[in-house]
């Protein structure tokens, strides 16, 4: 194995030169400046002391570097992660308490263990299980979850600690006559210069100087004393390295957790790096990807670190900013090393209003409703199943949200195998070739013949639906057809199932006195057929290398072939009917 496939690090970093380094240290202090208030408040959302944020954004930010092949990537503590990781430690222990704080690093360490083992039996497909839709109406609810779990310190009022929204709303009412006049401004403040200063100016450091402004008036004016939540004595010093506390009931409870957050957090990074990978033209490792933050979850863990993915704004920034490579994370990781070793008594007075506004303003970009618009314009299935994933989402829960979103998209997904598309073609004057009825105006029937295509490969799943067309198509009348070719150039795959069930086909078909053909059967489909007997059963005779031969030879039989050819290479009609043939009944 080369070491590049090893240490992806090895790849780029031979040809690093000045230029590169002089962009990665521009990209990683703006980065660095972001990450510091926003792990804060990311960490408070988590139900976490804000100090464990910053642990977040130390050693993964080291580890990334080493094993990740996106070169524009932002490793940190997320707002959608720690939504997913609080509802299921939630389950578990207090928020806030010494055993939730243990469980949300040993939760980091579960699923970076999940995303290792997916990288190593390259399983980064299963990530697929999280499609478009589900991902839209998730992302679209949790950010209402988030914005609404962060309305209690942003106006100084008692709010139950819940992911329900319709809860949070119903005690807002009863409580809004208790809010507190000073975090409320100071909360609204800072949400209306968040908004308006990243219109004006998307790169300045907007939360950094919200986090600052706060503090200074809060120290300056004493309003600690005047009832304003603050974040308190954050310990100076880098994280003490320690094994996260194991326990079997814990690792049981949590296993749900840490396999739908390994999910998420690697469909971030990865829909993320390609992105980047595809405008900066370069190789992404889906698996690679999977190791990196694997690694980065489970070494930060013994450094104190909650879980961490791939950020959607600072790697936006980060690219803008010039990165080169992932060392822009390495600069980053300096700064806030720096902020442990020498600034924390600075954040001791920083508001949680604005902490919270912060969240609130970074959760309400994630509501896209044009994305679900769009979803429903293009393709109505899809668009029902993002409404559907947003609704369970904000009325059952986080996980059970996504969870349910994720079933809905399996139960689509079999719907439509279980009922593949089947056209009846007809043939097209002047060619050789066969159209669908219903988009080709010009198609002609061929009498006693019904040519069937089947859009999907045969299995367990649909083979009965095609069974049952088929026999409604056939059932006896007069006018019916005497011969079904199936073209077969859409069919990739048969199981036994569908084999078998084409066997009894056959001899329902005989006693109705129609006769099966195959045209374009792809050879492993055929291997299939031969060795379940349905050659022999049919004859070499009835499987032909296209719809054209087959109906060629049948008419051929019947002495009719002149007028097909005829029709093939004129404009002239078949003998026959030029209606189209009757529908399923």
């Amino acid at each position: 194995m080369h070491l590049r496939n090893v240490l992806p690090i090895t790849d780029w970093l031979p040809s690093y030169s000045k230029a590169d380094a002089r962009s990665d240290l521009r990209a990683g202090l703006t980065v660095g400046v972001m990450i510091i208030p926003q792990s804060m408040a990311y960490a408070v959302l988590l139900g976490v002391p804000p100090i464990y944020g910053l642990y977040a954004s130390l050693v993964p930010l080291f580890i990334y570097p080493l094993f990740g092949t996106s070169r524009q990537l932002a490793v940190g503590v997320i707002a959608i992660d720690m939504l997913v990781a609080g509802s299921g430690l939630a389950l578990v222990a207090q928020p806030g308490t010494e055993r939730y704080i243990s469980l949300a690093i040993l939760l980091a360490m579960m699923a970076g263990i999940m995303q290792l083992l997916m990288g190593f039996l390259r399983l980064g497909f299963i990530v697929n299980l999280l499609s478009r839709p589900v991902i839209s109406g998730f992302t679209s609810a949790a950010a209402l979850v988030i914005c609404f779990s962060q309305i209690d310190h942003l106006l100084g009022v008692e709010l139950p600690h819940t992911q329900y929204v319709f809860v949070l709303a119903y005690e807002l009412l009863g409580a809004v006559t208790d809010l507190h006049p000073l975090s409320a401004l100071i909360g609204t403040t800072a949400i209306f210069l968040l908004v308006l200063i990243r219109r004006w100016k998307p790169l300045f450091p907007t939360p950094l100087v919200i986090v600052l402004l706060g503090t200074l008036a809060v120290w300056l004016l004493d309003l600690s004393s005047r009832g304003i939540d603050v974040v308190g004595e954050i310990p100076a010093g880098l994280p003490t390295p320690s094994v996260p506390t194991v326990d079997v009931r814990s690792l049981r409870v949590l296993l749900p957790t840490a396999i739908t957050l390994g999910l998420i957090q690697f469909m971030a990074v990865i829909s993320l790096s390609k992105v980047f990978a595809a405008k900066h033209r370069y190789r992404l490792d889906a698996n690679g990807e999977l190791i990196a933050l694997g690694l980065s979850n489970v070494l930060g863990s013994f450094f104190r670190s909650i879980p961490v993915s791939g950020s959607f704004s600072r790697s936006a920034v980060n690219d803008q900013a010039g990165a080169r490579s992932p060392l822009a994370n390495v600069v980053a990781a300096l700064l806030v090393g720096a902020t442990l070793l020498f600034f924390t008594p600075l954040f001791e007075y920083v508001p949680m209003a604005a902490l919270s506004a912060i969240i609130i303003v970074a959760a309400f970009g994630l509501v896209n409703v044009q994305e679900i618009k769009l979803l429903i314009h293009m393709k109505r299935v899809d668009g029902a199943i993002a409404l559907f994933t947003f609704g369970a989402t904000l009325i059952a829960g986080v996980l059970e949200g996504i969870l349910l979103g994720i079933g809905a998209s399996v139960v689509a997904i079999m719907y439509r195998i279980s009922r593949p598309n089947i056209a009846a073609l007809g043939h097209l004057p002047g060619t050789q070739s066969f159209g669908d009825f219903d988009r080709h105006e010009e198609a002609r029937s061929v009498e006693d013949i019904l040519i069937l295509r089947v859009d999907a490969s045969l299995s367990f799943a649909n083979s009965e639906y095609l069974r049952d067309y088929i026999l409604q198509r056939t059932v006896m009348r007069e006018g019916g057809p005497k011969i079904i070719i199936i073209d077969a150039h859409s069919i990739n795959d048969v199981d036994t199932t569908a084999v078998e069930l084409l066997l009894d086909l056959v001899d329902t078909l005989r006693s109705r006195g129609v006769d099966l053909y195959f045209g374009g059967t792809k050879g492993a489909v055929a291997d299939v057929m031969f060795r379940a007997g349905l050659v022999d059963k049919l004859g070499r005779d009835h499987f032909y290398v296209s719809s054209h031969e087959a109906v060629r030879q049948v008419l051929t039989t019947w002495e009719r072939h002149e007028g097909y050819i005829a029709a093939t290479e004129e404009q002239v009609d078949l003998p026959g009917r030029a209606d189209r043939p009757q529908e399923m009944d």
